[in-house]
């Protein structure tokens, strides 16, 4: 058989062993930073325990005399469950009223707990319990030293006179009238027996019709807490006869500030942008909120949890993906966009997951530019360094441009919803977003303006041609121009002696060549002549009487067609081949 020393450090599974532990071997438990977070624990006959590290987890009961048994260690969660109301987070308008009604001696019979999950409904409802059977109490500040009190306690093991039933496998017919015979018989040593029934919406219609009586006129030692997440499902004859405290979900500055705290009491380091994803993975939700932070320290290593290990582990999409997409839309780099969109899908990344942290992004970056100090006032959530980052991409968009954006993300994450190809939908996301020329619905128009007024040269990024001034083609160096294209005028229209002929029946006949016109110098704040002026000046610098992308039609003003400059729609030529 094994020595106790080597049994000791392997608290992987349950160790029992009937060799006889000695002071020595008991000495020697390990120290240090592993020993804080797995807490070891003996207990000698007598059932007196004692704890070498200090935490809440560790070796476990004895079986016979000087057994040692290894337990798993409890959840984050059910080792920081509050003790009292003063430790409960976020629920002040609840809490307060509790500790007063507590402090005054008028306690209802019956209470109604709702809100969404994790937010400390059936905590609040065993604090309740405890307070009321103190031996101190009713007092809102329970003793912790009274045998109820221990009993009631944090990983306690629970009152005979405390009952908790959940609802969700014990709401019949049948339950709810064996409920109602128990109840009447008082407590067995506490000063109140009190039901706490959990998931009260779970009860049946004949099940709450069974117990209305008893919750409507109970005896004088009996106390009811109903706890539910759906409170309109509870019919209206219980809950007009409770007391009703809704419990709301904790606000996220105040949830970070409590995980940073545990997180202190592991004695694990947390790198500072890693509190905020687990603060958004919770969703305001306590329980939901420690059982991430649970599993992230359950996995750190030597320098603790980092902010690569918390995304890759939750799910959630780079900030350097997030800004190069931003940036990419803020400069109308289409190449740019779409390689992002590759790295997404090739880094094995879910689309849906990264539209809605570019959605999340879009959202900060619209209250940004509206509140410049949002971060000050709690309106944002986020890392000093990503503030920073994004109070300079608000910067580089106008109002109209983040509205839109966000609105067609919006769109686009619910036609994600059941899509075959999410890779589809992301591109013609990041496609809407770049091109607001496309649509004529009052926010594109807006959106337009926006770039216009900015006077945003996309050149610079790969994009669309530059908003900026465009110079004539005088400017351009090079060969002189051939006659077709000195024919042009520089304003686009056709010139009456440049018509084409009926029938290519009529022979040609030379014309006079016009002047040149001098070009209309264009502003350079840019705007729509000043994108119709590039058009013309990527297309008069083709080949003249050429044809291919750069050519034009001589005598048209129509850039960009492909079509040989001597050869007209009607058959007829113009200056021979």
């Amino acid at each position: 058989m094994r020595s106790a020393r080597e049994l000791v450090p392997t608290p992987c599974h349950r160790v029992l062993f009937g060799q006889p532990l000695t002071r020595r071997y008991l000495t020697e438990l390990p120290q240090g930073r592993k020993a804080a977070r797995v807490g070891w624990l003996w207990r000698v006959r007598g059932g007196r325990s004692r704890s070498r590290a200090g935490g809440p987890r560790g070796v476990g009961l004895s079986v016979g005399a000087y057994n040692l048994v290894c337990v798993s260690s409890l959840a984050l969660y059910r080792r920081y469950r509050p003790e009292s109301f003063a430790e409960v987070i976020g629920q002040e308008h609840v809490t307060d009223p509790l500790q007063q009604a507590l402090r005054n001696n008028r306690v209802n019979h019956a209470y109604l707990f709702s809100g969404p999950r994790g937010c400390g409904k059936t905590t609040s409802a065993r604090i309740l319990a405890r307070c009321l059977n103190c031996e101190q109490g009713p007092t809102p500040t329970p003793c912790g030293t009274c045998q109820s009190c221990q009993d009631l306690a944090r990983n306690g093991p629970g009152s005979i006179d405390v009952i908790e039933i959940d609802a969700a496998s014990h709401g019949g017919v049948d339950d709810a009238r064996e409920l109602r015979e128990k109840a009447f018989f008082g407590p067995a040593s506490s000063r109140y027996k009190i039901y706490i029934i959990d998931e009260a919406h779970m009860v049946t219609s004949a099940g709450f019709n069974a117990l209305l009586k008893v919750v409507e006129e109970p005896p004088e030692h009996l106390k009811f807490i109903f706890a539910t997440t759906e409170p309109e499902k509870v019919i209206g004859t219980i809950r007009s006869r409770t007391h009703h405290y809704p419990f709301r979900l904790v606000p996220p500055g105040t949830l970070r500030e409590y995980l940073g705290e545990v997180c202190g009491k592991e004695n694990i380091p947390v790198e500072e942008g890693v509190l905020p994803l687990v603060v958004r993975a919770g969703q305001g939700s306590v329980r939901d909120s420690m059982s991430v932070m649970d599993q992230l320290l359950a996995g750190a290593r030597e320098e603790g949890v980092t902010y690569a290990m918390a995304t890759s582990l939750l799910g959630y999409t780079d900030g350097s993906l997030l800004d190069s997409v931003v940036e990419a839309f803020a400069t109308g780099d289409g190449a740019a966009a779409f390689e992002v969109v590759d790295r997404v899908i090739e880094g094995g990344n879910d689309p849906r997951r990264f539209v809605t942290d570019l959605l999340e992004r879009l959202r900060d970056l619209v209250i940004l530019a509206a509140v410049p100090d949002a971060a000050e006032k709690g309106l944002i959530d986020a890392p000093a360094d990503v503030i920073e980052r994004m109070q300079a991409q608000a910067g580089t968009f106008g109002p109209a441009e983040l509205s839109r954006a966000a609105d067609l993300v919006n769109q686009g994450l619910t036609e994600m919803r059941g899509a075959n190809s999410p890779r589809l939908q992301l591109e013609l996301i990041c496609a809407r977003v770049l091109l607001p020329a496309a649509y004529g619905d009052e926010r594109s128009v807006m959106a337009r303006l926006d770039r216009i007024e900015r006077g945003v040269d996309f050149s610079a990024g790969g994009g669309a041609p530059a908003m900026g001034y465009v110079p004539g083609p005088q400017a351009h160096g090079g060969a002189a121009p051939g006659p077709f294209a000195a024919a042009v005028p520089s304003s686009g229209a056709v010139p009456p002696s440049a018509a084409v002929p009926p029938s290519s029946a009529v022979q040609p006949q030379p014309q006079p060549q016009p002047q040149p016109q001098p070009q209309a110098p264009v502003p350079p704040g840019g705007g729509p002549a000043a994108a119709r002026a590039a058009v013309r000046a990527a297309g008069a610098a083709g080949t003249p009487g050429g044809s291919g992308p750069g050519s034009g039609i001589p005598g048209t003003g129509i850039p960009g067609t492909g079509i040989p400059g001597g050869s007209l729609p009607g058959g007829g030529t113009q200056g021979g081949n």
